[in-house]
């Protein structure tokens, strides 16, 4: 992971990763966007030790991406829902699934597929111009640094 501090960094992105940027966090909210939500579900998921998955699962609630929520009395046992701010990953990830389909594409095509549970038509993300509303391509795109 990037370091905590930024000495010489304005970087929206470096502050990003610093919460989502590990391997692992974003396989955590892959699968809650796929409907798992208890602590269990996550390991058999993602065959991820005990450990790591706690501190991460952690980490997200810290950061309000996900909420826990008991879902049993007697013992207690909570579930790990995504939060506003985390469902706002959405796109991200999507980003991310289509830009590995394009660019590192598997003989048997994709393992999974974002459709709109509304019509069940594919979903993609892309860019677009706030003031034209125009969508723009890659090459069109100019990254500024603004202060």
């Amino acid at each position: 992971m990037l370091k905590h501090t930024y000495e010489g960094q304005d970087c929206n992105l470096a502050r990003s990763l610093e919460v989502i940027g590990e391997r692992w966090t974003l396989l955590i909210i892959r699968s809650a966007l796929l409907g798992i939500t208890r602590f269990d579900g996550f390991l058999s998921h993602l065959d991820i030790a005990r450990n790591v998955l706690s501190t991460r699962l952690s980490r997200l609630v810290e950061h309000g991406i996900m909420e826990r929520v008991p879902y049993q009395d007697k013992p207690v046992r909570y579930e790990y829902r995504l939060t506003p701010v985390g469902r706002d990953l959405t796109r991200s990830v999507i980003a991310l699934m289509q830009w590995g389909d394009r660019n590192l594409p598997q003989e048997l095509g994709p393992p999974r597929r974002a459709d709109h549970i509304g019509c069940d038509g594919s979903v993609h993300v892309e860019l677009r111009c706030i003031d034209c509303g125009r969508p723009v391509h890659d090459e069109e795109v100019d990254v500024r640094r603004i202060r």
